[in-house]
């Protein structure tokens, strides 16, 4: 399952997004936010499996390099068959959770297309399928230095907005006050790691 290891090169970014998105939606599960933000890559793995999807290591790249691969993710990664996904998960988080937390985490599994639209190159079909729809990507991933700058930026900007949430709700309780530090900073540690194994192909 290596090469499946490899198809997760935005988990940092991703998982910055939830945090940040946590802050503004307390109610939500911090964890089914992570889950969310990774969803498609979830069911990639799932049909990675039963050999339905599958990747491969851009000419000339390293194995391994960080942004060297391009993905045949004809389902979980088409425009419509993201949408889908994120509208099922959404669902499942709105009759547990409620109506709002259903959209939030339906919001936060869609942006992982979005994030991957600027990352990937051209290789997300607008319909699911392998059957000639357009393929959609802006590239960034062919800069890894770029690329890596955006991760570190929406890592770095997510934690900070969850680190404040966290602070602004343990006012006046020094207990509650150092729990909220700790999770910023074990939040921010864990991307940063992420980000860095990542860009160290690992």
């Amino acid at each position: 399952m290596a090469v499946v290891a490899r198809r997760q090169a935005v988990i940092a970014g991703h998982f910055g997004l939830a945090a940040g998105v946590k802050a503004r939606a307390p109610a939500t599960p911090l964890w089914l936010l992570m889950l969310a933000c990774q969803w498609l890559d979830v069911v990639f793995v799932v049909l990675f499996a039963a050999h339905l999807e599958g990747l491969a290591m851009v000419p000339g790249a390293a194995q391994g390099a960080y942004g060297g691969a391009v993905i045949h993710a004809y389902y979980t990664h088409s425009l419509v068959g993201a949408v889908v996904l994120s509208a099922v998960l959404g669902g499942a988080a709105a009759w547990r959770y409620g109506r709002r937390s259903g959209v939030v985490v339906a919001l936060v599994a869609f942006s992982h297309w979005v994030l991957d639209l600027v990352m990937h190159r051209p290789d997300m079909p607008i319909l699911p399928g392998d059957g000639g729809s357009p393929l959609l990507g802006f590239g960034l991933w062919r800069s890894p230095v770029a690329s890596a700058v955006v991760e570190l930026a929406i890592v770095v900007a997510g934690t900070a907005m969850y680190w404040r949430a966290a602070r602004s709700l343990a006012p006046g309780s020094p207990d509650t006050m150092r729990r909220a530090n700790l999770c910023g900073a074990l939040a921010l540690v864990a991307g940063l790691t992420t980000l860095g194994l990542n860009v160290a192909g690992m």
